[in-house]
């Protein structure tokens, strides 16, 4: 929609623009699932994560299955919306879906076997907590290893497929929610509002009081300001 031709229209006229742009919008992101249903595929699960890169604190995915048809205003890749949205989403999604599974794996886990492998295990396991069987599995990136369901990597999928989208807002929320209460036990890290990513305010604190049990030791920067050398101590002095 041109921004122009937007700002000229009645406040109703643009809304009922807006509306079916929306409208068209949600249409193409149920485009893939509706290949697969026209395919014989019954139950189609979004497989997204959310935690790969912070510093601290578990890897979080989700597998949702999402009624043939379903249009949910707004739903969209977590990243793009606020958190309001996405927890007012969240409550619409787990009211409406056939099936939510998640899977959690947490910090020590990750320095155990990896992050990208922490990653895999948290989609198996969120797949297995699902309370009906997918027969077709669709995941935002690349394919799951280990997993035998037919399925397909989408890279981008979070903002293209309405299950994927699903996936990585219930990922999100449920991971933000456990940092949030994270933050309750060692508030001087700011987990709270940065949600353990590498931020100046989680780097300072890391700085000025080093990690706490939760988190990601195998990660070098975390790792760096467990044992702080001379040089470092200097380096942030001057």
């Amino acid at each position: 929609m041109n921004l122009l031709r937007l700002k000229a229209m009645t406040p109703d006229e643009a809304r009922e623009h807006l509306e079916r742009d929306e409208l068209e919008r949600l249409q193409h992101m149920g485009e893939l699932e509706e290949e697969l249903f026209q395919g014989g595929y019954v139950n189609v699960a979004g497989v997204d994560e959310a935690g790969r890169g912070p510093l601290a604190g578990p890897v979080v995915a989700a597998a949702v299955i999402l009624p043939r048809g379903i249009e949910i205003p707004y739903l969209n890749d977590s990243k793009k919306l606020s958190p309001k949205r996405r927890e007012a989403l969240y409550e619409i999604i787990e009211g409406s879906a056939v099936a939510v599974g998640v899977g959690i794996v947490s910090h020590d886990i990750i320095d155990r076997i990896n992050i990208l492998q922490a990653t895999f295990l948290a989609m198996r396991e969120a797949i297995r907590k699902l309370s009906v069987r997918p027969d077709y599995i669709l995941v935002d990136g690349r394919d799951i290893p280990g997993c035998t369901l037919p399925q397909k990597g989408i890279v981008g999928g979070d903002g293209r497929c309405s299950c994927i989208a699903a996936a990585s807002i219930i990922a999100k929320v449920t991971r933000d929610r456990i940092m949030i209460d994270l933050d309750k036990r060692y508030p001087q890290y700011g987990f709270a509002r940065h949600k353990g990513y590498g931020t100046k305010e989680h780097i300072d604190a890391l700085r000025a009081y080093g990690p706490c049990p939760f988190h990601r030791m195998s990660f070098s920067l975390v790792h760096k300001y467990s044992n702080p050398t001379i040089f470092d101590l200097v380096h942030d002095i001057v």
